[in-house]
Order: C-alpha cells, then sequence, then structure tokens
C-alpha cells in the first residue's frame, strides 16, 4: 500500500476501519482480494510476481498492511519481497508485539517498510527505518510512504476526511471519495523524497495516475463488535478508470482466542 488511513476503537460499533489504497507499476501482475488456496484463513490480494500481498485480513480477525518507505538511497537490489511480511503476521499464532519484534530482528534485510499489525486485541506497527516496534492508543491515523502520521499534504487531508467519513458508517461512499481524489498538492508543500520534482507532484495526491505506475485498487475494511468482517475492493485500469470490484463479508472465528 502507499495510502493507509485508519480508525483503531475510534468508532463505537467498529472497533477497526482501514480505507487504503495500493500504488504500483502498471506492468506488475496482481490478484485481487480472495482466499487464498495455500493458505485457506488469508483473504488478501496477492502480487502475482514474488507471492506476497499487500493488506490481508485472517478468518480470525488478524490484520496486517504495508507500505514502502520512499528513500532512493535506501534501495536493496536482490532483498526479499516485503510483501511476506504480510502472510507472516496473518498466519502468526503470537500477538501483535511478539510478531512484530521478531520480524524487527531482520527488517534490515528488507528494502525500507512500514508494517501494521492487528491481533483482535491490540494494534501495532514496526517502521523499519526507526527499528520501532509499538503499539497504538485509539485514534485516527495515517500512513503514506514515510514514518506514520508524517504530515504530507496528502495524508493531512485524507486523514481529517477519513475521521468526519467515519460518521457515515457502514456505507463507505465517503471512504472511495477520498481514496479516488486525484487532486495534487501545491509545489511549496512538497515534500522532499529523493524523487525528481515531477514524480513528486504526482505521488503527492491520493489517487495516483502516472507513466507505467499507478493506483491499482483501492480497499475499505471494517471489522465490528460482533466479529464481522467485511472487505470491499475496487480495482483501476492503466487509465485510472475502475475495472473490477469485489466484496467479502464473514464473521472472525471468536473462539480461536485471536479476536476481541
Amino acid at each position: 500500500m502507499c495510502l493507509i488511513l485508519f480508525g483503531w476503537q475510534a468508532h463505537p460499533q467498529y472497533p477497526l476501519v482501514v480505507a487504503a489504497n495500493r500504488d504500483e507499476f502498471l506492468a506488475r501482475p496482481a490478484q485481487p482480494a480472495h482466499w487464498w488456496h495455500d493458505a485457506p484463513d488469508v483473504l488478501a490480494g496477492r502480487d502475482l510476481e514474488a507471492g506476497g500481498t499487500w493488506m490481508g485480513v485472517s478468518r480470525s480477525g488478524r490484520f496486517a498492511a504495508l507500505t514502502n518507505y520512499r528513500d532512493p538511497s535506501q534501495q536493496r537490489p536482490g532483498a526479499p519481497s516485503r510483501g511476506a511480511l504480510v502472510r507472516d503476521c496473518l498466519e502468526s499464532a503470537e500477538d501483535t508485539g511478539t510478531t512484530l519484534s521478531r520480524i524487527a530482528a531482520a527488517s534490515n534485510a528488507y528494502a525500507g517498510f512500514n508494517l501494521l499489525a492487528f491481533d483482535g486485541r491490540s494494534l501495532a506497527i514496526h517502521e523499519s527505518t526507526t527499528g520501532s516496534v509499538r503499539h497504538l492508543s485509539p485514534g485516527v491515523y495515517g500512513l503514506s510512504n514515510h514514518l506514520l502520521d508524517t504530515p504530507w499534504p496528502k495524508l493531512r487531508l485524507a486523514r481529517e476526511r477519513f475521521a468526519t467519513a467515519l460518521a457515515d458508517l457502514p456505507a463507505d461512499h465517503r471512504l472511495l471519495a477520498l481514496l479516488t481524489d486525484d487532486q495534487t498538492a501545491a509545489d511549496e508543500h512538497l515534500p522532499q523524497t529523493g524523487v525528481s520534482i515531477e514524480w513528486e507532484r504526482r505521488l503527492s495526491s491520493a489517487f495516483i495516475r502516472a507513466p507505467g505506475y499507478g493506483t491499482r485498487c483501492s480497499s475499505v475494511l471494517t471489522i465490528r463488535n460482533d466479529g464481522v468482517v467485511c472487505v470491499r475492493e475496487w480495482t483501476w485500469d492503466e487509465r485510472g478508470e475502475l475495472f473490477g470490484e469485489v466484496s467479502h463479508r464473514f464473521t472472525a472465528d471468536l473462539n480461536s482466542g485471536t479476536y476481541m
């Protein structure tokens, strides 16, 4: 993912709400969210190049999502795929702190990333560039290709809109609207992340259209107090137009010990 907005215990009926965009090279093949044949308890999209995923949820109510950290100087040719880390979190039987601490011990082998993990009781994040693992307090957060809540223009605006849209749940039209906002930021507000000014402009919108690169899918996930999990995902073509939509609804296994 390249943009994740999430509310943790910020709504009386939905302890976890997530709205996210996956930005990727258009030529990289992927599958929309589905139940995996080789991991039947995992519901996630799939990167068909490396086999991992960017965001997913399990039948027990576990959730995980990852964003890349934008810093060209930290590229590591030949490094393992970060998408495998999301699967690790979803299939783990450990609590989030233990899972992320274990991953953090080896995260230097990967290019920079941020990894969110939820075990049904707590939500935590590992930022590989700082080495930190921390549990998050209730609230509304935003994550892009830098540290949690870094005040990039698109993140500030999207987070504000996300917080307001929570009142509409279970309707998700305003969540989708903020994910498909293609307004770019003014040059004076652009971050400096080591890419050209042209790319800083292109990447400054929530929804990205760029040569050979762009927002490939948008996702909304909710977990209700009674364990009902809903996932909606919209897939976009190379022009940024709707190509497909999937939705999934199930009840997390409350007897598994991994959900609140």
